[in-house]
């Protein structure tokens, strides 16, 4: 029997972060959590910031607590990935020039239209094939830009989140695909970086780095690090450092007609596609051509997602109430089905406040009832959810010319029983529920597949579905699917262009 492989993925979320081991014995793969930490923004005056520094040495306390506990095992890999779109600017000594910006900060609202002002958003869609949300790193360079930063002067180098990241771990620095895909800056077509429309806009090309696929090693961890830690020959290896191409890698299909969804903080609801599907549809629908595995588009469109409960519940908490994911889903379950409803995209809602606030105040101005109790708000933010996913599914089949048979539901959300089950009543469609931890499990198989110890991405779902259990949740019939989701549009139609 071949001997079991250790490799260790580190996962940053936009609320936590976990450092897991997979042990792949060439048959299955199981997960232990050595590490979890909180992350979420810093606000400083108007601003929102990632704590860099404070998430380095998290990691680097992730890989101390493999040492401690496995020292004895040879670690095989290291593989990191993290959210889209933020990124880090270093100097010419390669020294952090400012902290992050977090993308929720509010410097890049307005910034979409003076994109527009100076390249219309045709053109900007035909370079890149990317979806117009203002938090993408196209628009937070054109503030800093507009605002004169002398950071943005004095810098030599742009890395995305993972790729700051691992430059500290390796001392090498590189764009990994899929995350410098997010930042509207990336050709997928010519796969390179976008330099016409980054020199129409005004912004310094010198700063970008050289882009690698998914699978690439890296290098060894830096000496510094490997003697701090006492972890000498291992391997750092970029899988496909967003976490959302990682994720879709673990998506445990056994045929080409499917869709996911990669439920967290946000839903990435699409499809795998050979090539990028850049025409006039999917301008109009706002969907986006992001990197993914073996050469693959990950076609799919950004939903606002579980954010919509997480703000709710720290709301709460800050008013002297703690309730724990699962009972705001056993609340939810209990109210009324069929209430009120909202757009999860609409602007109010992508900023960090008082969401159950916003949720009812949204509702009044649509002509709506307001949801009173935490489970009629809950209720509300699901259900909306499952008809958003059903609009984004019509949209998919209309613009690739099929009916799609299986939604997969990866991530932290599919632990999320009610909206896996209203998902599937919305959209009359079998839902199938799982892995939980899709983004560590595809990190890790992304990171044997640099070692050849798995040959192709068919034979990584595969793994997958011997590896985990999965859920499925059969679609049930009912009229006021029908009428909810004609009210659903015509709430969208009332928003000004929403998608």
């Amino acid at each position: 029997m071949k001997q079991t492989s250790n490799y260790l993925a580190f996962d940053l979320g936009a609320e936590s972060g976990r450092a897991v081991l997979g042990r792949f014995d060439g048959e299955k793969l199981t997960l232990e959590t050595l590490h979890r930490f909180p992350n979420g923004p810093i606000k400083l005056f108007q601003s929102l910031y990632w704590d860099v520094l404070r998430l380095f040495n998290e990691i680097k306390a992730g890989l101390a607590i493999y040492k401690r506990e496995y020292g004895k095992e040879q670690l095989a890999g290291v593989g990191l990935d993290t959210w889209g779109v933020d990124f880090g600017l270093l100097n010419k000594n390669d020294e952090l020039l400012s902290n992050p910006h977090n993308y929720r900060d509010p410097r890049t609202e307005g910034m979409v239209q003076e994109a527009f002002a100076r390249v219309p958003r045709e053109e900007i869609f035909r370079y890149t094939g990317i979806q117009f949300m203002e938090i993408n790193t196209l628009y937070q360079l054109l503030s800093m830009k507009l605002q004169n930063d002398p950071i943005l002067e004095q810098a030599e180098t742009l890395l995305m989140m993972p790729d700051l990241f691992n430059f500290w771990l390796t001392g090498v620095k590189a764009c990994e695909l899929s995350e410098a895909t997010t930042s509207q800056l990336y050709d997928p077509r010519q796969k390179d970086w976008a330099y016409p429309l980054i020199e129409k806009l005004g912004l310094p090309k010198h700063i970008f780095q050289k882009i690698i696929p998914p699978g690439t090693i890296l290098g060894p961890l830096h000496s510094t690090i490997a003697q701090e830690i006492g972890l000498e020959g291992v391997s750092v290896i970029a899988p496909a450092c967003h976490d959302t191409g990682s994720a879709v890698a673990a998506v445990p299909a056994q045929s080409e007609n499917f869709a996911y969804i990669s439920s967290g903080t946000w839903s990435l609801m699409g499809i795998e596609s050979p090539e990028p599907i850049i025409t006039e549809e999917s301008l109009a629908f706002n969907f986006t051509n992001e990197g993914g595995v073996f050469g693959t588009i990950r076609f799919l469109k950004n939903i606002m997602g579980l954010w919509l409960v997480q703000e709710c519940r720290r709301t709460w908490a800050q008013e002297g109430e703690e309730l724990s994911y699962a009972e705001l889903t056993e609340l939810a379950a209990q109210a009324p089905a069929f209430g009120p409803l909202i757009e999860p995209d609409s602007t109010e809602f992508l900023r960090p406040g008082n969401m159950p606030e916003r949720i009812r105040q949204f509702c009044a101005r649509t002509g709506q009832a307001q949801p009173k109790s935490k489970g009629e708000i809950v209720r509300c933010a699901l259900e909306s959810l499952a008809l958003k996913y059903r609009w984004v599914l019509e949209k998919l089949e209309l613009m690739l010319g099929k009916e799609i048979g299986t939604i997969h539901v990866v991530g932290g959300g599919s632990q999320n029983w009610l909206l896996c089950q209203l998902t599937a009543d919305a959209t009359q469609r079998p839902v199938v529920a799982g892995p939980v931890e899709a983004t560590s499990t595809g990190n890790i198989l992304m990171q044997a597949i640099a070692h050849g110890e798995v040959g192709s991405l068919a034979e990584a779902r595969e793994i997958v579905r011997r590896s985990f259990e999965l859920i499925t949740y059969e679609p049930h019939g009912g009229d006021g699917w029908e009428e909810a989701y004609r009210r659903f549009l015509k709430i969208k139609e009332q928003l000004p262009k929403v998608q």
